[in-house]
């Protein structure tokens, strides 16, 4: 069994693997939101106690996240704005299915943050346009969603919010520890050539 699991995250990390510090990024996002994605009936089961039918759509959305690196390698732009692009059509689904109540639509803030992140000045605009559509996906959807494909008790609803909230929290803070450790990488890069030009 470790020696399957050590395969597994070897050709994970292979998967995510590019030169590109900002690309890798996006490839290793999108492979742990991929892979949580199927404990998440188990969570909001553990919430709810109950119908929790409106799950299984969201796993429309699994495909998309793993193809973020096979994207990558064609156009390093392109597959770091499907990661934003895909979370931001899953978070708008799930607020269709589970309705605003859930606080399902608190997954657009990662998304407006890892479309900040991904991208160079350079890149600004394909950046703000991805965080614009987050922004709109709230200002002009939050009111439309209708009744939820599933109606759940106050108390749910409450754990449910709880739950996305502490998902949301998790996957911000998983993304800043990322780009937390490709700067860290990118001083040592920067330390070890002064090494060299002093030595």
């Amino acid at each position: 069994m470790t020696s399957v699991l050590r395969f597994v995250f070897a050709t994970a990390r292979r998967y995510a693997s590019h030169p590109d510090p900002r690309v890798a990024s996006a490839n290793t996002i999108a492979l742990l939101v991929a892979s949580n994605q199927p404990f998440y009936p188990l969570y909001v089961l553990w919430a709810v106690r109950q119908d929790i039918t409106p799950v299984w759509f969201t796993f429309f959305s699994t495909p998309f996240f793993l193809a973020v690196p096979a994207l990558s390698r064609r156009s390093g732009v392109a597959g770091r704005a499907l990661l934003p692009l895909t979370g931001i059509a899953n978070t708008v689904l799930s607020a269709w299915l589970f309705g605003v109540a859930s606080a399902v639509e608190i997954f657009l803030i990662p998304c407006a943050v890892i479309a900040l992140l991904l991208f160079r000045p350079s890149e600004r605009p394909v950046a703000l346009a991805l965080v614009g559509l987050a922004l709109a996906a709230f200002l002009f959807l939050h009111e439309v969603y209708g009744a939820p494909m599933v109606g759940y008790t106050a108390q749910e609803y409450a754990a449910l919010a709880r739950l996305n909230a502490i998902s949301a929290a998790m996957l911000t803070g998983f993304v800043a520890l990322v780009f937390s450790n490709r700067l860290a990488e990118a001083e040592q890069s920067v330390e070890a050539v002064g090494d060299q030009k002093s030595g």
